[in-house]
């Protein structure tokens, strides 16, 4: 008999294969519906054929306040072409059925509270996705999202960043689930040049706390940021970076988003 896995299952396995195979967990980020929204299940799949262990979701929202200008601009895109939050649960179904792939949604609180909370978490759940990421809902004002998505194995992954006290990680990290997400600068998404300074001491920070895998995101975007981070993260995200190839690719999108995913499962193997 075969026992359906719960979207905590989900993470932790792969988290766990990449930890077999020695290397970091790469977790991609997408805007469903952008470029267009005929285009989001073949980049998703694209993503997962480049090995990435994870595929972020993202909600398009009119006002996405963590976030730069490549996600905001991917984010108005989609909204102008009707993209829905109903489009992106229907999008992780897909290809968790055919893939079984490792799905988070990270949509801002509203799209999710005119859904509906008792909604969401049952046809999240149906869909197989993993998790839910919320960056504009204060941790401490989650219990509503965790009351219906926990009974269902689903996770809500809060962002801790440099700034996050001790004291609040202390109130935070037990109670976290899935795994850990770092915000490597203060600021919003986008690709930069270099990993914040200060990225590594929050990372030990949040270890000497919790024994749940730690990812980094915001920022990260080249190989080389992915293979400086290798003894010191578990997992990284790429999103802004991603998005960007997908914009100068045009119709080759997916190729190149491959070869691009490609290339940073391969930084995050030992050297």
């Amino acid at each position: 008999m075969t026992v359906a896995l719960t979207g905590v299952d989900r993470i932790d396995r792969a988290f766990a294969r990449a930890r077999a195979e020695r290397r970091l967990a790469v977790v991609i980020y997408l805007t469903v519906g952008y470029p267009a929204p005929d285009r989001t299940a073949g980049l998703l799949r694209a993503a997962l054929d480049g090995g990435a262990d994870v595929l972020e979701l993202g909600v398009p929202f009119s006002d996405p306040l963590a976030d730069g200008a490549t996600v905001q601009r991917a984010s108005q895109v989609a909204l102008d072409q009707g993209t829905t939050l109903r489009d992106c649960i229907a999008q992780a179904r897909s290809v968790v059925a055919e893939r079984d792939a490792t799905t988070i949604l990270m949509g801002y609180a509203n799209p999710f509270l005119q859904y509906g909370l008792p909604a969401l978490a049952r046809d999240t759940a149906d869909a197989g996705v993993a998790g839910i990421i919320v960056p504009d809902l204060p941790a401490e004002e989650g219990a509503e999202f965790d009351a219906v998505l926990a009974p269902m194995g689903m996770a809500r992954i809060d962002l801790v960043a440099p700034t996050t006290p001790d004291l609040r990680l202390d109130r935070l990290l037990p109670r976290a689930r899935g795994f850990v997400y770092c915000v490597s600068l203060t600021g919003v998404t986008g690709a930069r040049t270099a990993v914040a300074g200060d990225a590594a001491a929050l990372v030990g920070r949040v270890r000497s706390r919790t024994p749940l895998p730690v990812v980094l995101g915001f920022g990260i975007s080249t190989p080389e940021h992915v293979a400086a981070l290798r003894d010191i993260v578990d997992g990284v995200v790429i999103g802004s970076a991603a998005l960007d190839i997908v914009a100068a690719a045009g119709t080759q999108g997916a190729d190149q988003l491959r070869g691009f995913v490609r290339e940073l499962v391969a930084a995050g193997r030992p050297g």
